[in-house]
């Protein structure tokens, strides 16, 4: 199922309603983020007016065809915009001169990249040479997670395609083994307080994760993992290093159900659990757990912070004609 079939709570569903009124009034003027020369409106001034519903035709299609591409195109969008910032540095493909980013270990899970393609070849016979890719994958990503139940938020656009995609580079990514000290300081050193990285691991709401990452926990039982639920991921490894683990019951929705799987200890990752175990961020994880109105503002605030992370412009970048390779 593409839409959650029980009805959200009143208080998510009237504050959807003020982003969307506010989104209006963004549409009719547009935002400008002065120093990144970018705008909400950007490509509506730059003679590709159909942007918008084009990205979001493709990836509602996708996403009705495979549920989980949500969690791939939102991971995507994180793991570009980490490393060298948001440039569409993680879709170029490697060449027999370098290894690109994609193909670090930590990316080789990453899906979604036909996604990506199909919304640039549909924009390049539209207008050619206009729309980046790394806007492409800001926009796809931000559309995933309205289409799998989550917030309304718009985001600027205007970023240009970075030149450079080394693997050396991914070093860089956080690890799925972190402490929430190590994960603090991980994201703040990209700029980002231990609330907005809490609110951001909520992305992991969507998807799964594979034994790889998490059964180092099971070798000696991690004592703050629920005995129960030591037992599902056992199971879960004995069947490979690949096997697939929800991060949550709803792994298709987007929704708190993350957090409050957490309070369970039922967390996945070591990365994930370490949330609720620490008190420097117990209490944001307590938050969102019942108060998802609040995780869904806090995310969409994180996300839009996220996608301005070493934005490329003219100066350094350009826009690809092929996500997949430099011009």
């Amino acid at each position: 199922m593409l839409y959650k079939s029980s009805v959200r709570p009143l208080k998510v569903v009237m504050a959807n309603l003020l982003t969307v009124f506010l989104l209006i009034e963004v549409f009719a003027y547009g935002y400008s983020y002065g120093q990144y020369g970018l705008n909400t409106n950007y490509y509506l001034m730059s003679s590709c007016p159909f942007v918008e519903p084009v990205v979001k035709n493709i990836v509602n299609r996708a996403l009705q065809d495979d549920p989980t591409l949500a969690a791939g195109l939102i991971r995507m969008h994180f793991h570009d915009c980490f490393i060298e910032g948001c440039d569409g540095s993680v879709l170029i493909d490697s060449t027999k001169d370098n290894t690109a980013e994609k193909d670090s270990p930590g990316n080789l899970s990453l899906r979604g990249f036909e996604v990506i393609d199909a919304i640039k070849e549909e924009l390049e016979r539209q207008c050619p040479g206009v729309v980046s890719c790394a806007d492409i994958l800001a926009m796809a990503a931000r559309d995933a997670v309205f289409f799998a139940g989550g917030p309304v938020y718009d985001i600027p656009k205007g970023r240009k395609d970075g030149r450079r995609s080394k693997i050396e580079d991914t070093i860089n990514l956080p690890f799925p083994t972190f402490n929430a000290s190590e994960l603090i300081k991980s994201f703040g050193q990209r700029g980002f307080s231990a609330q907005e990285m809490v609110a951001l691991s909520g992305a992991h709401t969507l998807g799964v994760a594979r034994c790889a990452s998490f059964k180092n926990r099971l070798k000696q039982v991690d004592p703050t993992l629920d005995a129960q639920f030591a037992k599902t991921l056992a199971r879960t490894c004995s069947s490979g290093d690949n096997a697939p683990q929800p991060f949550d019951a709803t792994s298709n929705d987007f929704d708190n159900v993350y957090f409050n799987a957490l309070l369970r200890r039922n967390g996945v990752l070591t990365s994930d659990q370490t949330l609720y175990n620490s008190p420097r961020t117990r209490n944001f994880v307590n938050a969102y757990a019942f108060n998802q109105a609040m995780f869904f503002f806090d995310f969409q605030q994180a996300m839009v912070k996220m996608g301005l992370l070493d934005v490329k412009d003219n100066s350094n970048g350009e826009v690809r004609e092929n996500c997949r390779k430099i011009n």
